[in-house]
């Protein structure tokens, strides 16, 4: 079980995992230089499966594109034999494109309407199919969902779901919520370990962990920021929830958004960590970095913020145990 002081240093391996790249060697790679080049302590295995549209009830988890549990399976043994905490975190999609913040139905139900009871039943198969696969192999965390923004208020649902994941994983417990959503989560006394997206702009910080923080000491539990980061492209720092921002690519950006992200965080003790976003199973070429405008920050300027930041906080954290 994660501790209040217990220190995350983590990265998102793995996004969106199309079935068979996981499979290649050239993945297995990609997690061994995660790990080596970042001094990571912690990976989330993340994929998505997916629904056909917002107001879609069918997760259709075992089909492709989403991996097979096999692959997931491997990347949990790989990770583990790289000595990583594992917290895994499969996400739905929308397979229309829409984000999943948007999946969404009438508050009471209505005939011959799609219906909260009827998607909450197929996403309960979904998350307890991967619940049983992280107590099997050993992970240290699940994370039962993602910015899922519209389902944030239906609380007896998430307590439901909550307590059926209890009977079948032993392990940590965390939901995933967009940023700004951190104080309208009703329900975070179900969780062990809050958990949020922190997509701030680089001079927004200090205010929003103002706001965090009474969440944190209301509820009195753990807190890390299970998304984090920002792509390497001129204006991104001050937008860097955009994926799509138009701008040229500038290393330099990300690497000044991460050292001013940590700076500020570390003055709030009750911040354990970040599993920032995200390292692809299959990565660009190293010679190819600096025209790479997004968030991975593989052979970037970035790439030096993040490892001499964790090896810091990790040895810090290792000294204060002893």
């Amino acid at each position: 079980m994660i501790k209040p002081n217990d220190f995350i240093g983590g990265m998102t391996w793995g996004w969106t995992g199309v079935r068979g790249t996981w499979a290649k060697q050239e993945a297995m790679k990609s997690m061994e230089l995660m790990a080596e080049r970042l001094q990571v302590n912690w990976t989330a295995i993340t994929f998505a499966a997916y629904q056909a549209h917002p107001q879609a009830t069918t997760i259709t988890y075992q089909d492709e594109p989403t991996v097979t549990d096999e692959e997931v399976r491997n990347a949990i043994c790989k990770a583990k034999q790289l000595g990583l905490n594992v917290c895994l975190k499969p996400v739905v999609n929308c397979a229309d494109g829409t984000w999943r913040a948007h999946i969404n139905f009438f508050d009471h139900d209505v005939p011959c309407e799609p219906k909260w009871s009827e998607w909450f039943a197929s996403y309960t198969a979904f998350i307890l199919h991967y619940a049983a696969i992280a107590e099997e192999t050993g992970c240290e965390m699940l994370c039962i969902g993602c910015e899922m923004v519209q389902t944030d208020r239906r609380e007896a649902e998430w307590r439901t779901l909550i307590d059926k994941v209890r009977t079948v994983y032993s392990g940590t417990i965390t939901y995933n919520c967009d940023k700004y959503q951190e104080d309208r989560v009703s329900w975070w006394d179900a969780v062990d370990v809050i958990s949020a997206s922190g997509y701030y702009p680089i001079g927004d910080w200090d205010r929003q962990l103002d706001r965090i923080e009474t969440v944190v000491k209301k509820y009195d539990k753990p807190f890390f920021f299970m998304e984090a980061g920002c792509p390497s492209r001129q204006g991104s720092e001050h937008l860097p929830n955009d994926w799509n921002l138009a701008g040229a690519p500038d290393e330099s950006v990300q690497k000044r958004y991460l050292e001013t992200m940590f700076e500020r965080c570390d003055n709030r003790e009750w911040v354990g960590g970040f599993m920032l976003w995200d390292w692809p199973a299959i990565l660009y070429a190293e010679n190819e970095a600096s025209a790479n405008d997004d968030y991975c920050m593989y052979a970037k300027a970035g790439e030096s913020a993040v490892a001499n930041y964790y090896a810091q906080k990790v040895k810090e954290w290792e000294t204060s145990i002893r």
